[in-house]
């Protein structure tokens, strides 16, 4: 049976368990055309537009 030769330190404990801790969340920019708070590279949910031109039409 495998047995570890030396004590895991706490630095190397650490930054394993670190992929697992809380992520901040995604920072937003505002949208050109109507000027809400959207994800970057993602189409407006509030308008459909992306990079100035319409992707999603707007329902009337």
């Amino acid at each position: 049976m495998a047995v570890p030769k030396r004590r895991t330190s706490k630095a190397k404990k650490s930054s394993r368990k670190s992929v697992n801790m809380a992520k901040s969340a995604p920072a937003l920019s505002t949208c050109s055309k109507c000027h809400e708070p959207k994800i970057p590279h993602r189409v407006c949910p509030n308008c459909g537009h992306y990079d100035g031109r319409e992707i999603i039409a707007e329902e009337e």
